[in-house]
């Protein structure tokens, strides 16, 4: 006997439907205490949170998107700006040397994570900490705090707008749909879906999943180096712990998640990272408003986190069952 088909999972339509919510209740509840959430300076703030994260968790959804993950990234970040910003030492001159230094580092960092996994076959979670706890030892050792400055004209990144839109945040959208044609438009989106989705049965099917999972990391750790060219552009310096301070490793990947990118890789996209990426943004901006203690904000996040990915995981498994009854 045939049942009741539950509907489609969206788990992109829900992250933008979680996202309204939490506005109407956010803005609800900063109004009752004499605050509002949508001024012109909060909205700033809060897609200048989401520029930042957001340029991160593009690069994250793609190396889960592929089955893989890259815990180095709030280490690049602090490299990166520290870089930026040495190589510029206060020089219009040098904005664009320090850019491709950046990005060539960002590469050969992503280049080695990808190497480590396909060619030594290391877990990807061991290969990236380790990774980024070398990169660590390396700040640690040889920066006290911030260093080096970036020219006014670089600052521009940081802080101009167009209209009421931050430039960093319109960098971050045409990142975002630059990874959506990569990942729906190319051969190498679908190989990349293909890997997250059965490694094993990619490879048999042709798709040279080695190189597929090295160009992933690469994009992966190039976003991370654009990240940190924007906070550097922020801080007018580079900081050696701006990354984990900020904790752009953890978060990226909660934002990805968040969005609906499946962790064991295969399924998800760009659309659901951002839509994430707004839902932290906007719990942080109604906490900040409100005062709250920082202990419960990240107790808040944790529940938020651990609920989505609970309900999505109910509604897979139900919806597999269900399948399974229909075929019956």
């Amino acid at each position: 006997m045939n049942r009741l088909r539950l509907p489609a999972i969206d788990a992109t339509r829900g992250v933008w439907v979680a996202l309204a919510v939490t506005l109407t209740v956010g803005g609800i509840l900063v109004a009752a205490d004499g605050g509002s959430l949508f001024t012109e300076s909060s909205t700033i703030s809060l897609l200048q949170r989401a520029a930042g994260l957001g340029i991160v968790a593009i690069g994250q959804t793609f190396a889960i998107l592929a089955g893989s993950l890259d815990l180095s990234v709030a280490y690049v970040i602090s490299l990166t700006s520290l870089i930026a910003a040495e190589t510029m030492a206060g020089s219009d001159g040098n904005v664009l040397p320090a850019i491709a230094l950046v990005l060539a580092v960002s590469a050969v960092i992503g280049l080695v994570n990808g190497l480590l996994i396909t060619k030594l076959r290391i877990n990807a979670f061991i290969a990236t900490l380790g990774v980024g706890l070398l990169i660590k030892g390396y700040l640690e050792q040889g920066y006290a705090g911030p260093t080096g400055s970036v020219p006014a004209s670089f600052q521009h990144l940081g802080y101009d707008r167009i209209g009421p839109i931050p430039l960093s945040f319109v960098l971050m959208a045409a990142l975002a749909a630059i990874a959506w044609v990569l990942l729906r438009r190319t051969r190498y989106g679908h190989h990349l879906i293909a890997v997250g989705g059965d490694i094993d049965v990619a490879r048999l099917s042709g798709v040279r999943t080695d190189r597929v999972l090295l160009r992933t990391h690469v994009i992966c750790s190039i976003c991370a180096g654009i990240a940190g060219l924007y906070l550097a552009s922020r801080l007018g310096a580079g900081a050696p712990r701006v990354g984990s301070e900020g904790g752009y490793d953890l978060e990226s990947i909660a934002a990805v998640v968040l969005g609906g990118t499946v962790l064991a890789g295969g399924k998800g996209g760009v659309a659901g990272t951002v839509g994430g990426v707004a839902l932290l943004a906007v719990i942080d901006t109604i906490f900040n408003q409100l005062a709250v203690d920082p202990f419960f904000k990240q107790v808040v996040r944790g529940v938020v986190i651990v609920a989505a990915v609970a309900v999505y995981a109910l509604r897979m498994r139900s919806g597999t069952a269900s399948r399974k009854v229909v075929a019956a």
